[in-house]
């Protein structure tokens, strides 16, 4: 198995680490200490060695950070994560703080009216680290660069991963290393921008074609590299990561230890590009301590990326196929077995990714599933362990939120199944939330819109109903990368909603709905940005073609509620799916698919 169900941290470990975090404090005249969840590499997951927040309060979700004061100690959440912090920390010792609404600096100035708090300067961005100096000036409190202070207080701290990188075939991502870097050589030497700095491992495994397996769930190669404006590269890893892919690389990009980045940045002539929302301060405090121009700008490789190749899209339709199907013969078995009353959350995760296995296929799951029967389904991010595991009782709304991992693309579904019979409000808000994912499916939209233009066309018909759900519509996701990519999304946060969409992108759409202590509905395709027909006056349009072909559960479907082009959507919806996935089924799975995308 990949996930594993262990219970990776307990709400009662975190006042002693707390209170050793604190004499800490105390040893380096700091009245506060900030624990966010990152590496030094600022990407969205990180590896049991940087696990910091967790290890501290408990807290196991994939965002959020914790703020350390002599007499209080704030975990800040968003959405996402409301009821699962409080579910998780010791609420004796840990305050659940919801963010972004209490942002940081009003917080600290309302509880440490003077004092110096310290901070890593591996794991804050310099935007972070600016906006946060911003809100503390003149209010007494000094913000105040140290080595880490969790570190020196963690026993038995992993190691860090160490097994090598490997290359990513060319004939999977459409495009050559060379090439790539050629490209984007020529775009910083026409922005004058002598060298780029970066900090992503999927900036980094992206241009250089390779992967790692350094984050569980996502294959980056954990790394540094300076991309120079003539094409050549300074690759900057740990022994052993990368020394054997020197023919894959080739005589213009340098493997260097991890520990001669720092140095590296001394010698640079500028200006340096670096970018404020992923890198980390020390970078900025380095080059400015040695007097080197800096340009503030995107990642040179975060919207090239993005833009997935012809040759991406195709692997992922096939990635998405395969996956459709051994998502069917899943919901076969679960179709069958779960009216017995004997599964468990555990079991129906675990079968899901045996049938996943079956395809032979499988390099790795894209995130450990999110499996919530009932009242778990309303945690929007759960992750089920053996201390929560829950039995699906028949009647149950079963929330599966799961991916795959393969080498020609990463798959990322959820739906929401029916274990027998339910309600007439659980099947109204069902209704609402498919209303709202065929909507976005159905868009048409000028060039030069961005995701958050389109997040609220999923939203309407829960306002309809006074309805809405605390997460973004949709993330980007990338091809045997990560499950969560930017720059792109279906949202209102400033860091990925603002982006304008373009062919090619890859997009989830994942509306939902939540009634804490009762039940959880999500409903997610993968859609990718195409170029529409055009019409009227010739204007050039967009749309979304859907990767992603799995019945929707058809028992749950208020179909009285729905219109004339809701049905027409559905039914062909399921026309399409029987025509996509039937050819690699047979027998009973077969049978189940063909009856569970029947016409409504």
């Amino acid at each position: 198995m990949f996930q594993s169900f262990e219970a990776s941290a307990s709400p009662d470990q975190g006042p002693p680490r707390l209170s050793a975090l604190r004499d800490q404090m105390t040893k380096r005249g700091l009245d506060g200490f900030l624990v966010p969840r990152a590496d030094a590499h600022q990407g969205e997951y990180v590896a049991p060695c940087d696990d910091r927040l967790s290890w501290l309060t408990g807290f196991t979700g994939s965002a959020g950070f914790c703020a350390a004061l002599r007499d209080i100690a704030g975990v800040f959440v968003d959405g996402r994560y409301r009821v699962q912090v409080r579910d998780q920390v010791a609420l004796s010792d840990f305050t659940p703080v919801d963010w972004p609404e209490t942002q940081l600096g009003p917080w600290l100035c309302e509880h440490l009216p003077e004092g110096k708090v310290g901070f890593d300067p591996w794991l804050h961005t310099v935007d972070e680290v600016t906006a946060l100096r911003g809100a503390l000036s003149g209010a007494g409190l000094a913000l105040v660069p140290t080595d880490n202070l969790v570190d020196a207080v963690w026993e038995d701290h992993p190691a860090p991963p160490d097994a090598p990188f490997f290359a990513h075939d060319t004939a999977l991502a459409g495009e050559s290393a060379a090439d790539k870097r050629a490209r984007l050589a020529r775009e910083l030497h026409k922005a004058g921008h002598r060298v780029a700095v970066l900090t992503l491992p999927d900036s980094i495994g992206w241009l250089l074609n390779i992967r790692g397996a350094d984050i569980p769930r996502n294959p980056v190669p954990q790394s540094f590299a300076l991309l120079f404006d003539d094409g050549h590269c300074q690759l900057f890893a740990r022994p052993g990561k990368a020394e054997a892919l020197a023919d894959h690389l080739g005589p213009d990009v340098a493997v260097l230890g991890q520990e001669a980045f720092l140095a590296a940045l001394t010698d640079l002539d500028g200006p340096v590009r670096l970018d404020p929302a992923s890198c980390p301060q020390i970078v900025a405090d380095t080059l400015a301590e040695n007097g080197v121009a800096v340009a503030h700008d995107q990642d040179p490789c975060v919207l090239p990326k993005a833009i997935k190749t012809p040759t991406e899209i195709a692997g992922t339709t096939e990635a998405h196929l395969r996956d459709g199907a051994a998502m069917c013969r899943f919901l076969h078995w679960l179709d069958e077995t779960a009216p017995k009353g004997t599964l468990t959350e555990i079991d129906v995760a675990r079968a899901l990714e045996g049938f996943r296995r079956d395809t032979n296929a499988l390099r790795d799951i894209s995130f450990d599933t999110i499996c919530g029967a009932g009242p778990h389904g309303a945690i929007v991010h759960y992750r089920v362990t053996e201390a929560t595991n829950r039995p699906v009782t028949p009647g149950d709304l079963l929330l599966i939120d799961s991916g795959g991992q393969y080498l020609d693309g990463t798959t990322d579904i959820t739906r929401t199944m029916a274990t027998g019979p339910v309600g007439d409000e659980e099947k109204a808000c069902f209704t609402r939330v498919l209303q709202g994912m065929i909507a976005l499916s159905r868009a048409r939209f000028p060039t030069g819109i961005a995701g958050r233009d389109l997040d609220s066309i999923a939203r309407y018909p829960l306002w309809l109903a006074g309805l809405d759900y605390g997460h973004g519509t949709g993330h980007g996701v990338g091809v045997y990368m990560c499950v969560h990519e930017g720059p792109q999304g279906f949202t209102r946060a400033p860091s990925r909603g603002h982006v304008p969409l373009q062919p090619g992108m890859i997009l989830s759409n994942e509306p939902g709905y939540y009634r804490e202590g009762a039940f959880g509905i999500r409903l997610e395709n993968l859609v990718v940005v195409q170029e529409a027909p055009a019409l009227g006056d010739n204007r050039p349009m967009l749309c979304f073609d859907t990767l992603t072909w799995v019945p929707l559960d058809r028992r749950l479907i208020e179909v009285s509620m729905l219109t004339e082009a809701e049905r027409l959507w559905i039914d062909r919806y399921h026309a399409d799916t029987v025509a996509r996935i039937g050819p690699r089924l047979d027998g009973p799975a077969l049978d189940w698919l063909e009856a569970a995308c029947a016409p409504l």
